[in-house]
This record gives C-alpha cells, structure tokens and sequence, in this order.
C-alpha cells in the first residue's frame, strides 16, 4: 500500500503514553510531532516516587526514552506549546500549534544565577504547590528538556525587573521573546492529554483545604520522593512527624456526585504508598479504609504482601468524616462493613485516595472532532486515537501497551 497524502503523527500529550506512541512510530520510519504543554516531557510518571510494576523511580524508564528522543531524527517535540485549531479529516489534519516562550534560549548552562537574583515567587506546581520556586526556575532537576523557564504570570518583568537578566552572563534569558505558531499537517493524530486529580475540596467530609495535615495521594507521591518538598521524609505538611496514617480509599471516586467510576489504580498506589511510611519508620501504623481493595492480575501480590504486615490494618467501610483534633492530628470516622461497629481512629496524617479525571473532561482540543463519553475519556473517531488515561483510568503499563497499539493505527491511517 501507498503513503497517504500527509505520512506523519501528531502526538498530543508528553506523557508517558504520549512519549510511547511517538518513539514507536518515530522508530517505525514516520515522522513525528509532539506537543506537550508543560515545559517538560514525562507528565504525571515524572512526578512519582515510585512505580508499578517494579517500584522503581520514574527515570529508570524515562532516560531511556529521553535516549532514544535524542537519537531519533524524526521525533520533533515542543513543549510550552498547545494546540490551537485542528481541521481535516483522517488523512489530512491540519493543526495550528501554540508555541509559548519560555524566555530562556539555548546559551543557558543551568547556573542559576538567575534564580537567586530573581525577586519573585510562584507555587511549585510539579510538587502540587508544597513549596515554591523562584519566577525563573527549573521544572525539576531531571528534567528534560534541562532548561529554565520564565513563568510570565509571577515575573515582574511588566514592573521593570530585569534582576535575570543583568545576573545572566550568558545572554540565556530574552525578556522579549514573544508566542510563535507554527501550522502542521499531519495524517492522523494520538491524544495523550492524561489525568488531572479530582479535586479534593468537593468532599467537603474529608477536610482537605480545612485541615493541613489530609493530603492526596499524588501530593504524598511527591512528599516521598527524593526530589520532593520534604527531601524524601515523610512528614506531616506542618513538620510534625508521621507514626500513624489513614489512607482513605475512593475519595471521590464511585460516588455519583463525584467521580461514578473506578479509577483503577488507587489501591495499589495506597499499598505502595503504605510501604514508603513502613520502610521509613518501621514503627509506624498504617490504617486503610477501603470499599473493596482492586488488584486485578499481577498486582495480586501488592495486597498479598501488604497484608502480610501486621501494622498495615485494612478496614472495609466507607468513612463518613474527618475531624481535627487540638493537635492537629485527624480522627477518621467509618463504619466497619464487616462487624457493623463504629469506628474513630486517630492518626496524625490523612491521605486522601483521590480519583484520575481525564485533563479534557473540561477543557476540549480546539477544532477536533473527535468522540468523548460522559466523563470526558476520549473514544476516538477515524484517524484519531486516546491513549493512557485519556481514554480510561490505567496504570504505566496497560497506558504503555495501549499507546503501542496506538502508533501502529495511527501508521495504518497512514498507509491507507
């Protein structure tokens, strides 16, 4: 069969399904365009401590794919950059890409000279705005690509700061550089937009935005990990040691007001999540409040392992409320499914178990007709394919597997 009329892919979405789909089909011969708005690749896999299947950080995987970007001539990226419009059909798409300036060219050395002159301050949103970073700044100290960036929202260029720029001795940083587009025509088209997490503060029991010691789980992904707010230990967000914690499963999630759907992974990551405090502070207690526990398939021994521990006690029943005590520290109310009794356990940390939302559940891609169900999870059309948690809840691997699938029916379009 004969190439089509445009014989490239546009990947939009760097995650890590949207990273999969691209390497795949940049590695198949095609090329490849990807758009990532954040000003790094890696999405939601690069914020993590650690990851299923093999619980190891998330560059154990990542470096390699950022290798093989490197090494791949028809892989394009552009990050800070959205789509804008996209018209055509299977075949024949036409996009108009956004490209933002990050203000920082590519004489930087990553000094951060610029950084400690710089006067003002954002909310560090990789550490889901547990500390803060400078207005100039590092998304994160792997990140690719390794370059600042300037958030024009908190920089004080507008007041007549230039404190950057007179600390640069590189000619790094060009307060003037304005959006570019740039038009792209493509054959067909791979959205890994992701997941955002529910929002906490719509179940109002739960206290999260009320008391400062309830979290959500991917805010105590990021207290754990290494690189995180903390420095890797776990402590409560007031500074206070952890040597209990209620993790509270469903928070938001199969509930019609929120979130009717599972999401897949939150039991496994509150059983990881529970080995991170365990490991750290062998002394520690760990409560789990669940509906059921999901460990489909080779995730069985998660919960064979975690039940295992005699300090991780699992108790089946929806909680009701949360309370803080003059302490600070939580009493978490449910009642015990199995034996009917009422229970009131104290701890001194809450983590909420918060659902996977798809990113486009509000926001939609400009001028793309493409199908979504009632939640926002995209069901595809011709030439258009979802991946990763654009299309359902799922773990690295399943939206690693689905996103291979993906490269080879985006080439298929190609090649009608």
């Amino acid at each position: 069969m004969s190439e089509g009329k445009y014989s490239s892919v546009l990947v939009i979405g760097g995650g890590i399904s949207g990273i999969t789909a691209a390497i795949e089909a940049a590695e198949a011969g095609y090329d490849v365009y990807l758009v990532e708005k954040n000003p790094y690749l890696g999405g939601r896999v690069a914020q993590l401590n650690k990851y299923f299947p093999k619980n190891c950080p998330p560059y154990c995987g990542l470096e390699i794919f950022f290798k093989r970007i490197k090494t791949n001539p028809r892989f394009n990226f552009f990050t800070n950059a959205e789509i804008e419009n996209v018209s055509g059909s299977a075949g024949n798409f036409e996009v108009t890409v956004r490209i933002n300036p990050s203000y920082v060219n590519n004489n930087c050395t990553l000094c951060n000279k610029c950084a400690e002159a710089c006067p003002a301050e954002r909310q560090n949103d990789f550490n889901y705005g547990m500390d803060k970073t400078k207005a100039i700044y590092l998304p994160h100290d792997l990140a690719f690509p390794m370059k600042y960036v300037i958030d024009p929202l908190t920089c004080k260029k507008m007041d007549g700061c230039s404190e950057c720029v007179s600390a640069c001795k590189y000619d790094a940083i060009d307060l003037n550089m304005q959006p570019e587009t740039m038009k792209l025509n493509v054959g067909s088209i791979i959205i890994a937009t992701g997941w955002k997490p529910y929002d906490a503060t719509k179940i109002d029991n739960l206290g999260f935005g009320k008391y400062e010691n309830v979290v959500t789980n991917v805010m105590f992904e990021r207290i754990a990990a290494n690189n995180g707010p903390t420095g890797g230990k776990i402590v409560r967000p007031d500074g206070k040691p952890v040597k209990s914690i209620a993790f509270v499963q469903c928070a938001g999630s199969r509930d019609e007001n929120h979130l009717a759907y599972c999401s897949a992974i939150c039991c496994l990551a509150s059983m990881k999540q529970a080995t991170y405090i365990r490991e750290q502070n062998p002394d520690s207690k760990v409560y789990i409040f669940y509906i059921d526990i999901r460990a489909p398939g080779r995730y069985e021994d998660v919960y064979a392992k975690a039940k295992q521990d005699e300090n991780i006690i699992f108790i089946k029943g929806k909680v009701a409320k949360i309370e803080e005590d003059p302490t600070k520290s939580l009493v978490v109310e449910a009642e015990n499914a199995v034996n009917g009794e009422k229970v009131r356990q104290k701890v001194d940390m809450v983590v909420l178990a918060t659902g996977m939302q798809p990113s486009l559940s509000e926001i939609k891609i400009p001028g793309l007709d493409v199908k979504y169900d009632e939640y926002g999870f995209v069901t595809g059309t011709d030439g258009v394919f979802g991946v990763g948690v654009a299309s359902e809840p799922t773990e690295v691997v399943g939206a690693n597997e689905e996103a291979t699938a993906a490269a080879l029916k985006a080439i298929q379009v190609l090649r009608r």
